[in-house]
């Protein structure tokens, strides 16, 4: 795989709590300088890293109900809104697993669905983020297929603050649950370009990473 193809499957990221606007505005210009394909940041920082990469055709990805996905959904759909109004281009939307492993499923589905049912309304695309560190292969495969059956556009690993991050085996449970119905965000824990094409022959579609730089360096 060429860096070029690569870097066009990265989400550049930062979503730590103590990012400064020094931060976003390097990891704007590591997007632009290397090719990615966006900036993932918190909600707050949307206006600025709309700023900084209007006209470059990097989108602007922002999280939701982040990191713990424990919100209300009306929490999460105001959110969402508010989101796409500040120029939020897609939405990473963290699942409830509390409701999920309650068996409450039609809470659990409604949580997701009226999200995207929002997001719908603006034209933005919804990832459901598993946070598959906290759930059983069983788990995995069927919260990949009810977030694909309520209208999520991509299914993701994990947050980066759970218990741990992708694994290559998350992205192939995912892949079959979701076949070619959605796309798939590998994120958490990948550091080198190794483990990123690894994942990606998985299944995965996208990449989620803060050292995105790193894993083009490594790139052989």
């Amino acid at each position: 795989m060429r860096r070029e193809e690569l870097a066009r499957l990265i989400e550049h990221t930062n979503l730590r709590p103590d990012a400064t606007e020094a931060d976003i505005r390097r990891l704007a210009e590591e997007a632009k300088e290397y090719g990615f394909r966006a900036v993932v940041v918190n909600p707050s920082r949307i206006p600025l890293a709309r700023d900084l990469v209007e006209g470059t055709g990097i989108l602007v990805v922002t999280v939701i109900g982040f990191p713990l996905g424990a919100t209300t959904t009306e929490a999460k759909v105001f959110e969402a809104e508010n989101s796409i109004q500040l120029g939020a281009d897609e939405l990473d939307m963290v699942m409830n697993v509390g409701l999920f492993k309650d068996g409450r499923e039609r809470e659990f589905r409604m949580d997701i669905s009226r999200v995207v049912s929002k997001a719908s309304e603006y034209g933005v695309p919804v990832k459901v983020i598993l946070e598959t560190g906290l759930l059983t292969e069983e788990e995995i495969f069927r919260a990949s297929r009810i977030a694909v059956e309520e209208g999520a556009a991509f299914v993701k690993t994990c947050t980066g603050f759970g218990p741990r991050g992708a694994t290559v085996e998350d992205v192939r449970i995912m892949k079959r649950a979701v076949g070619d119905r959605a796309g798939i965000k590998a994120a958490g824990g990948i550091r080198d370009a190794k483990t990123a094409i690894a994942m990606i022959e998985a299944g995965a579609t996208r990449i989620g990473a803060s050292r995105s730089v790193r894993i083009l360096e490594t790139l052989e």
